[in-house]
């Protein structure tokens, strides 16, 4: 990790080394499971003493931002897009009318998330964008639906990021989360779908250009046209996979019914 802590200028108390670390945190700059420099380097780039650094440690980890791991060292605590506790997110994606709501939810947040980085986007953002656009276009080239939709994911956390508004960022984390725990299972047969892969890569393209060319309204309505494709992509693969089923008990029933015909 690169020198991301500044240097305390005043007063050099415990006070203001927690109040950088968590807002480092609640920036999303710390993610979970980031691990902490070292004490003696954590100090030097704070410019204060190591009791007093150990006394602003102590408070965060108080807080439950922070984990120190015996021999392993300082840790950002899974803290960060938590709104949906397991049994909810279980129940969201058991029943047909919380799913389609939060498709819902997602076209709005991120429609208003592309628009605000469209806005706020910096020149380090869009060198974020553009190594994250580049794997994507990669992992599409050699084939790895799996990556690339590990990658989606990845891209979306990084335009909540780019849009500097901390309560949309973890708002939408913790929309993303339902995705990376595996809680939407089905989202992947979306890239199994004929021509879906091309579609959806254009599609971040658009999100991607429109956001680092500075345009919100264009920003807003490609991220909003790319959650109405996935909510229709992902109707269209739950309705074939239940074709597939059915096709298949039908073949199952009449094999049988000609067995025992025949016997």
């Amino acid at each position: 990790m690169g020198e991301i802590f500044s240097r305390i200028e005043h007063s050099r108390t415990a006070d203001e080394v927690v109040q950088q670390v968590e807002t480092l945190i609640l920036e999303g700059v710390l993610r979970p499971g980031d691990r902490l420099p070292g004490e003696r380097e954590l100090a030097r780039q704070f410019d204060v003493s190591r009791p007093i650094l150990r006394d602003a440690l102590k408070a965060v980890e108080g807080r439950g931002l922070i984990t120190t791991r015996h021999g392993g060292g300082t840790h950002v605590a899974d803290v960060v897009g938590q709104v949906f506790a397991r049994p909810v997110a279980e129940l969201i994606v058991s029943h047909a009318k919380a799913k389609a709501d939060y498709l819902e939810y997602r076209r709005e947040m991120e429609g208003m998330a592309a628009e605000y980085a469209a806005r706020r986007v910096t020149d380090d953002d869009r060198a974020l964008l553009r190594r994250i656009i580049e794997r994507m276009e990669d992992a599409h080239r050699r084939g790895d639906f799996a990556e690339e939709a590990e990658i989606d994911v990845e891209f979306h956390n990084a335009i909540g990021e780019c849009a500097h508004n901390i309560v949309l960022l973890h708002t939408l984390r913790s929309c993303y989360r339902l995705l990376s725990d595996g809680v939407f299972q089905n989202r992947l047969i979306v890239f199994t779908l004929a021509d879906a892969r091309e579609k959806l890569l254009a599609q971040h393209r658009a999100i991607h250009a429109a956001v680092t060319g500075g345009d919100p309204a264009a920003a807003r309505k490609a991220a909003m046209d790319h959650i109405s494709f996935v909510e229709l992509a992902m109707a269209e693969a739950e309705r074939s996979g239940d074709w597939q089923r059915v096709s298949k008990l039908r073949l199952r029933q009449r094999l049988d019914a000609e067995r025992r015909k025949a016997g």
